[in-house]
C-alpha cells in the first residue's frame, strides 16, 4: 500500500501536470470561420487534411459575421476577403493575413426586362440617364463588406458610373437574397457571388450583364486571416492550418466533383448551379501584395474606409506559414 505521504505527492505532481495539459490541448486547436459561398466552403474540407492541429471550421452567412467573430475572439482563423481585411486595419483591429484561398466568385447581372446587352456599358449608361429623366432611381444591390461589393463598385467607377450619384446603393447582406430581390422588382442591377450568382442566371431571375474584374482588384477575393495574440500563443497551431488551407486548394483544384458537392452540402444549391460556379472561382493560396495595396488604396478613394492603410496592409502580411507549408519564398507567393 502506498504511504500517505506518497500520495500527497502524486496529487501534487498531477495538480501540476493537469493545467499544463490543459493549455497543450488548447494551443493545438484552432476555430477557422468561413462564410457561405461557393469558394468559402471548402474550408470546411479543413479539418480533413489538417495534421498535429484540431481544427473545427464553423460556417457564418456572410464574411461580416466571419470577421466580427474573429475581431471579438470567439474564432481564432477567419476566411475574410481582402476589402474586410483592408477595412478591419481602417478601423483598427489587430488582423495578420497568413494565405491566400479562393479567387474570382462575381458576376454582375442585370434585369431581363432592361435593354442593355452583355458587356454594353454604354447601353447601361443610357438606360442610368433614362431613368434619372424620369425621376427613378436606378437601383443596384450588394451585400456591404464582401468582395462582389468592392468588385462593383471598382468596376462602374472604371466606366464612369458613381455609386453615390448615378445610382442608389440597396443593401442586401445575405446573398441568398439576392435573387428574390430581382424577382420581386426591387433592384436593377446586382453583383452577386458564387453559387449565387449562378443560381440567380439559372433562375432567369436576371441575365449575365459582366464579370466586374476589371478594376484594382481584379479576380483577387479571399484572404485568410488571424490576430497577433493567437500567432502568439498557438504558432504550431497557425502553421498546421495554412498547411491544410494550402492541401485543400491543391486538392480541389484536381477534384472538382469534390468542390462541388462540398458547395452543394453547405449551400443546399443542386448540382448544375455548383457546376456552373467553380467555372467562375480559382484556387489561389498566395497572398497578392501589390495588388492587395491597391485595393486598400482603390477603397480609400472610393470612400469606403476613411484613411489609406495600403502600409497597414503591407506590414500585417505574414509569409511564414505559406513559406513553410509550400517549401516556396514568399517571392513565389505573391510578395
Amino acid at each position: 500500500m502506498p504511504t500517505r505521504s506518497l500520495l500527497y505527492k502524486a496529487a501534487f505532481i498531477l495538480s501540476i501536470a493537469l493545467p499544463a495539459i490543459g493549455h497543450a490541448q488548447a494551443s493545438s486547436s484552432i476555430k477557422l470561420g468561413y462564410a457561405k459561398c461557393a469558394h468559402c466552403t471548402p474550408m470546411a474540407l479543413t479539418p480533413e487534411y489538417a495534421s498535429g492541429v484540431n481544427v473545427e471550421a464553423i460556417g457564418f452567412n456572410t464574411g461580416n459575421d466571419v470577421l466580427t467573430a474573429l475581431v471579438s475572439k470567439s474564432i481564432d482563423v477567419a476566411q475574410v476577403t481582402y476589402l474586410h481585411y483592408a477595412t478591419a486595419l481602417d478601423r483598427g483591429f489587430d488582423l495578420v493575413a497568413i494565405s491566400g484561398q479562393i479567387n474570382g466568385g462575381s458576376q454582375t447581372l442585370i434585369g431581363n426586362a432592361l435593354p442593355v446587352k452583355e458587356n454594353d456599358w454604354e447601353g447601361l449608361k443610357k438606360v442610368i440617364a433614362d431613368y434619372k429623366k424620369e425621376g427613378k432611381p436606378f437601383r443596384v444591390a450588394a451585400s456591404r463588406g464582401n468582395a462582389q461589393d468592392l468588385h462593383m463598385r471598382g468596376s462602374l467607377a472604371a466606366h464612369g458610373i458613381m455609386v453615390d450619384k448615378d445610382v442608389q446603393f440597396v443593401n442586401i447582406p445575405n446573398p441568398s437574397d439576392h435573387v428574390q430581390a430581382l424577382r420581386r422588382g426591387e433592384v436593377e442591377l446586382v453583383t452577386s457571388v458564387e453559387p449565387f450568382a449562378t443560381q440567380i442566371r439559372q433562375a432567369n431571375a436576371a441575365k449575365f450583364f459582366a464579370f466586374p474584374y476589371d478594376q484594382a482588384a481584379g479576380r483577387l477575393t479571399n484572404l485568410v486571416v488571424t490576430r497577433s495574440d493567437v500567432i502568439a500563443e498557438k504558432p504550431q497551431a497557425v502553421q498546421e492550418t495554412v498547411r491544410a488551407i494550402v492541401k485543400v486548394d491543391e486538392r480541389i483544384s484536381a477534384d472538382k466533383p469534390l468542390w462541388i458537392a462540398t458547395i452543394q452540402k453547405y449551400t443546399g444549391l443542386d448540382k448544375a448551379i455548383a457546376s456552373d460556379a467553380v467555372e467562375n472561382l480559382s484556387p489561389d493560396y498566395k497572398i497578392h501584395r501589390a495588388s492587395a495595396v491597391a485595393i486598400a488604396r482603390m477603397m480609400f478613394d472610393l470612400k469606403y474606409i476613411t484613411k489609406d492603410v495600403s502600409a497597414a496592409v503591407e506590414k500585417n502580411m505574414d509569409y511564414r506559414y505559406l513559406e513553410a507549408a509550400t517549401g516556396k519564398p514568399k517571392t513565389e507567393l505573391g510578395y
